[in-house]
């Protein structure tokens, strides 16, 4: 699945993925970085990978791809961190304070965190990982979720709270249409019940 942490529908897949998981469902879950700045990129502009400008803007995302990568074993936590710092508490997660108090407040090592980020890599992973998931699935967006060769973008309205079952049940129907059912590719409420 892709992920920015700046999409509040990001956000609500990834707590039912995260959810369900913590409640024990059997996923392989591959999480693929995604740069919405860079999709909003105008033909001809500079890259945000090359902008300097642009540099607070990825360092989120940057931080959870080293602790996807390195340290696994709280990536789970601060997946959920990260998120919740930006859309339920309104931290400004461009800020390395801000992320580096999340990574401590989740159990992640921030010194090693940002000595990696220093060294360029998690920066060549986000691009490569972004281009690809372009290239190979056209994404133009988060939440994607892309099993073998089929992708498709989702907007799941509701967060799963604490509910495992129901978390699981969401991500299993989103997964059943995208590898059973292909030739449904526009599925949309024409209105949001409130």
């Amino acid at each position: 699945m892709t992920w920015d942490y700046r999409c509040p529908f990001a956000r609500n897949a990834s707590e039912h993925i995260l959810t369900a998981l913590e409640g024990g469902a059997d996923w392989d879950v591959t999480w693929v970085p995604f740069s919405l700045n860079q999709a909003h990129v105008e033909e001809g502009d500079v890259d945000v990978w090359d902008d300097p400008s642009k540099a607070s803007a990825l360092l989120a995302m940057q931080a959870g791809i080293v602790v996807r990568d390195r340290f696994p074993e709280v990536f789970l936590a601060v997946q959920r961190a990260l998120f919740a710092a930006r859309h339920d508490q309104g931290r400004d997660i461009r800020e390395e304070e801000v992320v580096r108090a999340v990574l401590t407040e989740n159990g992640a090592d921030a010194e090693a965190v940002f000595a990696e980020i220093a060294g360029g890599q998690p920066l060549k992973i986000f691009r490569t990982e972004h281009e690809r998931a372009v290239a190979d699935h056209q994404v133009f967006g988060v939440p994607t979720f892309i099993a073998g060769d089929q992708a498709v973008f989702v907007r799941v309205m509701h967060r799963p709270g604490d509910d495992a079952e129901g978390a699981r049940t969401t991500i299993e129907r989103v997964l059943d249409l995208l590898t059973t059912w292909p030739e449904l590719n526009e599925f949309k409420h024409t209105s949001i019940p409130r």
